[in-house]
């Protein structure tokens, strides 16, 4: 019972910000109730094989960490979700966050002295995922065809490298074709480790000679593979160009002739869905002085400077995710929709952004942004080029548009289908007609 009334009060605090109906174990224990959380949102991680600095598989790797984890899952700074809990859509396929029970939990039980409990209370281990396999695999099975990107060496301890390069497609598919899902991941074992983000797209021509582009794999460290939703696809041609853009973090050791892998998985010969995509895509801010791009981003030192930028939406869409991309500096950005009414609303807004993780927030289908043609995307980004930034390399400097990671960029990749005026009109009726109200409607 050691501080329990303590964590009683921060239960209560943690109430006053939406949480209800909490309940906490008046002597938790890491077997009965520790475990359950750390397997469930910490192993895929931490673990032998994953990118987390330490493993959490069992009492003894978690014990000498306990006191570091109550305080990082109180700032919410682990697991990695960034978000703003407070203001935007909080409905989330992908949300690997604590509930305020959770971190209450979790405090009690560092506050009573890590007590192991009975290892008959243990749960099974975690199944983790293979980082030399395609996780997408676990849901269609094994990619339709994969392309791997020319060799390149990554030297130990040195600059992050933004490398770009272009190749060939063709001989993969004989015919245009959908595809459902894309994944792209760094080879197995320290590519994984050396890859930060990166984008494979395919440049290639229509039959009636339109250029037509669209990614076969975006990455970032906390961001999986691109899944559509079921009915919805991206055409591509036989033959084309893939534009290799891959930025490496070094490591304490050399990563030679590394190919970061493209796997990509198609609809059947002969599929056609009902709603084309051009999967996720750069957002920056329509060009002109306050935009979100190359030469309007200074930033002085010891300094913390936000900058907004828009881009007026020519068709309908239906936005399925939303992935802020800034650099060390980086500290927030929104995505706020400006309806052709005037109405404004705040969709998603990302308040701890850290340049450690790229993360894709993917709505959940009854709640991701169905827009009108002419809504207005408001994109709000914030720096902290001050020495309260904990990844800030140095505060003392001015900051310029660039592409390593100790500059500084602003934009949003957004999962985005474009609608016609039926498509559009179809699903808001599907929405009215099942009460599922949501952005826009």
């Amino acid at each position: 019972m050691k501080n329990i009334f303590r964590t009683r009060a921060l239960l209560f605090l943690l109430s006053l910000f939406g949480a209800s109906n909490l309940a906490l174990a008046d002597d938790p224990t890491y077997s009965a109730d520790i475990a359950p959380i750390l397997f469930d949102k910490c192993a895929s991680c931490h673990n032998p094989d994953g990118i987390g600095p330490m493993s959490l598989l069992d009492y003894e790797q978690v014990r000498p960490w306990a006191g570091l984890i109550s305080l990082k899952v109180q700032a919410r700074e682990m697991p990695p979700w960034h978000l703003d809990k407070t203001t935007g859509i909080q409905a989330y396929k992908n949300d690997v966050s604590l509930s305020d029970e959770q971190i209450a939990t979790i405090v009690a039980w560092v506050e009573a002295g890590v007590p192991q409990g009975d290892p008959a209370d243990l749960p099974p281990q975690p199944e983790l995922p293979n980082p030399g396999q395609w996780q997408t695999a676990e849901i269609l099975g094994p990619p339709d065809f994969v392309v791997k990107s020319p060799p390149y060496t990554v030297k130990a301890n040195a600059q992050d490298q933004w490398w770009v390069r272009r190749t060939s497609f063709e001989g993969l598919i004989d015919e245009p074709r959908y595809v459902r899902a894309t994944e792209l991941k760094g080879a197995y074992p320290l590519g994984v480790k050396v890859l930060h983000h990166g984008h494979a797209t395919l440049v290639s021509v229509d039959a009636d000679g339109s250029r037509r582009s669209g990614p076969v794999g975006r990455q970032g460290v906390g961001k999986g593979g691109d899944l559509f939703p079921e009915g919805t696809g991206m055409l591509i041609n036989p033959t084309g160009t893939i534009t290799w853009n891959l930025h490496y973090f070094p490591i304490d050791q050399e990563v030679e002739n590394d190919q970061a892998e493209v796997g990509v998985w198609l609809y059947p010969k002969g599929y056609v869905p009902d709603f084309e995509t051009r999967g996720e895509q750069f957002f920056a801010a329509d060009s002109g002085p306050g935009g979100l791009w190359a030469n309007d981003v200074i930033i002085p030192p010891h300094s913390i400077k936000s900058q907004q930028g828009v881009r007026v939406l020519q068709r309908a869409a239906l936005i399925t995710s939303f992935r802020p991309h800034m650099h060390m500096r980086g500290r927030a950005q929104s995505l706020e929709a400006v309806y052709p009414d005037g109405r404004r609303e705040m969709l998603a807004r990302v308040d701890k952004y850290n340049h450690n993780w790229q993360i894709a927030y993917e709505f959940e289908d009854d709640a991701a942004p169905l827009l009108p043609k002419g809504t207005m995307l408001l994109i709000t980004s914030t720096w902290d080029n001050t020495a309260n930034n904990p990844i800030n390399p140095d505060p003392r400097q001015w900051v310029v548009f660039g592409q390593r990671g100790v500059d500084e960029m602003s934009h949003t990749w957004i999962g985005i289908t474009y609608l016609n005026d039926d498509q559009y009109e179809r699903l808001a009726a599907e929405r009215r007609g099942g009460e599922r109200l949501t952005a826009g409607q």
